[in-house]
Order: C-alpha cells, then sequence, then structure tokens
C-alpha cells in the first residue's frame, strides 16, 4: 500500500518589514486516492465520509461536490493540457480529527502510469472561505529526476499581511521515505516569505494514526488557533495590512467553499 502516515512540521520565516519566524509539529496522511476504500475496510480509528477519531471527507476538498474527487483532479490536469491515463493520484493532506479539519495546503501529486511524477495540485483554502487550485505540470527532466521545481503568480488572498502582487516559486519531491517542499514568495522587492514542510513517512497503521493522534491531540483547530495567533504578533509588530482585493477583480481565481 503506497498511502501512509507522515509526520513532520512546518515553518515559516518573513523577511519585511518586520522578521517574523514559527515553527509548529504536525502531521498528514498521503492517501492514494485508489486506495481509499480499502484503507476505510482495513483501519479501525480511521473512516472516509464518516465521523471516526480521524477521516477523511471527500467533500472537504475539490469543489465539495458529489463529482468524484479524481474526476475533479483529472479535468484540472486536462485544462493544463496533462494526461495521466490511469496513472495515479495521490494526496497530501491532514485528516479530519473528531470531525473537524482545515487544511491550509493540500497537495496531490499525479503520476504517469509509468510512476513518473507528471504534475502537482497545490490546493490552498483560506480563512476567509475561498479555496484556489494551482495545476502545475512537471518538467521532464525533472520528472526524471524524482523532483519538482515550480512557479505560479499568486492568485488567492490568504492573508492580510500580504498583497496580492506576489509570485510563489515551489521545489520538492514525491513523498518517499521523507517528505519536502519549499515554498519561496517573492513580491515587486524580492524575497518576502519561506516556508518549508517536511516529514517522515511510518505505516498507515491504527498504531501509528492512535500514537500521531495523542501526540498532537486536536492538531486540527490548533492549526486555525495558530493562524490567528501569528496574525496577532504579525499585527502587534505593526506589520503593514493588505486588504482583501474585489472579487471581481480575482475573476475565476478564487471560489468560495
Amino acid at each position: 500500500m503506497i498511502s501512509a502516515l507522515y509526520r513532520g512540521e512546518v515553518m515559516h520565516r518573513r523577511l519585511r518589514p518586520r522578521e517574523h519566524r514559527l515553527r509548529y509539529r504536525v502531521f498528514w496522511l498521503l492517501l492514494d486516492l485508489g486506495e481509499l476504500e480499502a484503507i476505510d475496510r482495513r483501519l479501525r480509528l480511521f473512516s472516509r465520509n464518516r465521523f471516526n477519531l480521524l477521516g477523511f471527507h471527500d467533500r472537504d476538498h475539490g469543489d465539495g461536490s458529489e463529482i468524484p474527487l479524481r474526476d475533479q483532479i483529472l479535468a484540472h490536469l486536462d485544462c493544463a493540457g496533462v494526461d495521466i491515463g490511469d496513472g495515479a493520484i495521490r494526496l497530501l493532506t491532514m485528516p479530519r480529527i473528531l470531525g473537524y479539519v482545515f487544511n491550509p495546503i493540500s497537495l496531490y501529486y499525479c503520476h504517469a502510469p509509468d510512476g513518473r511524477l507528471a504534475a502537482v495540485i497545490y490546493e490552498v483554502t483560506s480563512t476567509f472561505g475561498q479555496r484556489h487550485a494551482y495545476v502545475l505540470p512537471v518538467a521532464d527532466e525533472d520528472a526524471r529526476g524524482g523532483r519538482f521545481r515550480q512557479g505560479a503568480a499568486k492568485a488567492l488572498h490568504v492573508s492580510p499581511f500580504m498583497g496580492m502582487d506576489m509570485r510563489y516559486a515551489f521545489r520538492g519531491h514525491a513523498p518517499s521515505e521523507r517528505l519536502d517542499l519549499a515554498i519561496d514568495g517573492f513580491d515587486s522587492e524580492g524575497l518576502l516569505i519561506v516556508a518549508a514542510m517536511k516529514g517522515r513517512r511510518r505505516p498507515l497503521t491504527d498504531a501509528a494514526l492512535l500514537e500521531a493522534a495523542l501526540s498532537m491531540p486536536a492538531l486540527t483547530l490548533k492549526v486555525v488557533g495558530a493562524i490567528h495567533w501569528e496574525a496577532l504578533k504579525l499585527w502587534l509588530k505593526r506589520t503593514p495590512l493588505h486588504p482583501a482585493p474585489p472579487s471581481s477583480t480575482l475573476g475565476d481565481r478564487e471560489r468560495r467553499v
């Protein structure tokens, strides 16, 4: 089974106009969409679309509709000119914990039938209730090296302390024994923020899930609390505010969830 548990940490560092750092322990599930039913049957502490200690609900991702999640991802890939056929799609995300979840970012690793990583989709959700999917093909030379290096213009207002005139640079590898992802954010003055996710693979078993849940209780609730706590500290540092742009100026780049 490819699906697994990853335990690790997230790190953010803001460089201007006031330096600000944060680091939190977290855990994620890497869920092969083709294995969801088997995982639901095999584990006692994890359920799909039902309440449990840990869970995965399809409507927490994509557009929240009844359209199968794989079909939604294939449609995104088609719009980006990527065809993976019957290749695997693996979602890295935090699970629901006792029915609650908030994922600032989830990643879909989209593989060609030969196993090569063909695209990565970054599904970003804001605390303002919007979601955007950055659909980025992986260059052939990077896929052969087992890595990805990608970039995109910012398309979703996620923080009142950063403007919309930014670009992101993503780099990392498809999850294996280790998980790694780095995100650099640039504005007109250069590098503004550095973020990273890293973790180590654990087997997806009831014992491993229970250990993770007990070591980081109410993780997904704490994510929302941490976002607002860090925002308060930025405000106390007198970091300039950037109001959300009118929805009419964003067009179809934002979608309310």
